[in-house]
């Protein structure tokens, strides 16, 4: 609303006067109206829950519209100095993410010598469908008055860290033993004191001893308390990590300053003795704050090209993670660039097989969908715009990617344009692995530490669920 604020007196006033104004329903406006007004209500914020409703879908609340309509009477007719006394509304039809709505009032009635205006109220969205219709009755103002518009207020929803329930549980277990592989830079060391300071792992630091206590040094660190396993270099650290996770003598492997092929290398060499039947792969656990829960994005740092048989193992370590930190049946989108099978396209015949898969057994414990564009795996409204009818679409909780470029492309970007925060872990070996970056925050270090504390305790104890 960029032009000037001008009234309508009670005097200048004629029945038959009106004034309309149009919004577009904008995807966060459900849950921001709710954060506002204390309206919860699963209807308008759970889509599984709206799925079994009369509507079948999430929907704005009704008094979003009505909003609207105060917002005119108070802004536009009669505009500035009205004081509104009553509404009645009658909603006729739900308002979803993406309909534009125009709200019109129009003068039905004056009454002297209070200066009482009643005034007939409609909503219709962009088809002409009637979603409100009503009354109001204000006190018209008695003098002109002209105000400059106030500018537009943009409302960011930033929901609290739903890394928090984890870390908190995390944060209740008694410590376990993590072998830091080759803590010798300032970042690595600092790593490893963050996650003995937050009591959720009890460092073993594993590398050349001068090097790492340089590295302490340079950091302001203290050693006290995180024992030290002298190797002569990187590989030998590696090696040596393995190991002592073979032997049980640590729980969790953490990445240090070495490179991760040199790391992973170790654990999948065959005489390691912590490969599983399944490939490893990597997943980026996901607290996006435009998206309602966290999501998983798999495989963005570990399997470059991954086959169809790669892609079975990769979506299975995500849904088994997702059931360890509570999802009953994790949905898994695998992504492509359209959400039809397209021969040319190969991404898309990887997720069609994926689907089948699922379907046959090969695949368990989560529901798998696709191909899915990213759009209708994460929006609802995108979903129902293309006519997809999918018990994913729209509501995923893991982003199966086509391959590791996709995966570190749209994990970045979640990070750099959404805001989002990453923990990393790695998968399918016989203990967790965590492998953060030098440029994630502490948040980032610490979920990521929280969440392999929890798989730990978790398998020890499979009935133990959120």
């Amino acid at each position: 609303m960029s032009e000037a604020l001008k009234n309508h007196t009670f005097a200048a006033l004629k029945i038959g006067d009106q004034a309309s104004i149009t919004r577009t329903m904008g995807v966060n406006d459900i849950s921001l109206f709710a954060a506002v007004s204390g309206d919860v209500n699963p209807a308008n914020l759970d889509p599984v829950f709206a799925a079994g409703g009369p509507g079948g879908h999430s929907a704005a609340h009704g008094m979003w519209t009505a909003a609207m309509v105060s917002a005119l009477l108070g802004t536009r007719l009669p505009g500035p100095g009205t004081i509104h006394l009553e509404q009645s509304a009658r909603f006729l039809a739900s308002v979803l993410p993406g309909d534009t709505i125009t709200a019109t009032v129009r003068v039905a009635e004056k009454r002297d010598p209070d200066r009482i205006v009643r005034l007939d109220t409609l909503c219709v969205n962009q088809r002409g469908q009637r979603v409100l219709e009503g009354s109001a009755t204000v006190i018209a103002p008695a003098t002109d008055m002209t105000l400059p518009a106030a500018p537009a207020r943009r409302a960011v929803l930033l929901p609290a860290s739903r890394y928090a329930p984890f870390i908190d549980e995390a944060r209740t277990l008694p410590p376990i033993r993590a072998a830091i592989v080759h803590p010798c830079s300032r970042a690595a060391i600092l790593g490893a004191a963050e996650v003995r300071d937050e009591g959720l792992l009890e460092p073993l630091l594993i590398g050349p001893e001068e090097k790492i206590r340089a590295a302490a040094a340079d950091a302001g660190v203290s050693l006290d308390g995180m024992a030290i396993e002298p190797t002569e270099h990187s590989h030998a650290a590696a090696a040596r990590a393995v190991e002592l996770a073979v032997a049980r003598r640590v729980e969790v492997l953490v990445k240090g300053s070495l490179h991760s092929d040199e790391l992973l290398g170790a654990v999948v060499a065959r005489e390691s003795g912590l490969r599983t039947g399944r490939r490893i792969s990597h997943a980026y656990v996901m607290d996006v704050p435009a998206y309602g829960k966290p999501v998983i994005v798999t495989d963005a740092a570990i399997n470059i090209a991954p086959t169809l048989d790669h892609k079975r193992d990769i979506a299975q370590n995500a849904i088994d993670l997702m059931r360890l930190l509570g999802a009953d049946q994790p949905r898994v989108a695998v992504l492509a660039a359209a959400e039809t099978v397209n021969p040319a396209m190969p991404a898309t015949l990887d997720a069609a097989a994926l689907t089948v898969m699922a379907a046959r057994g090969q695949i368990t414990g989560g529901l798998v969908d696709g191909p899915l564009a990213f759009d209708n795996a994460i929006s609802p409204e995108a979903a129902r715009t293309k006519g997809i009818a999918s018990p994913v679409a729209g509501q995923a909780d893991i982003l199966l990617v086509p391959d590791l470029e996709a995966g570190n492309m749209l994990a970045k970007q979640l990070i750099y344009f959404a805001g989002a925060t990453a923990a990393g872990l790695v998968l399918g070996a016989r203990v967790p692995i965590v492998l953060t970056s030098r440029a994630d925050p502490l948040s980032a270090r610490i979920a990521s530490a929280a969440l392999a504390r929890l798989i730990v305790a978790r398998r020890a104890a499979p009935e133990v669920r959120r």
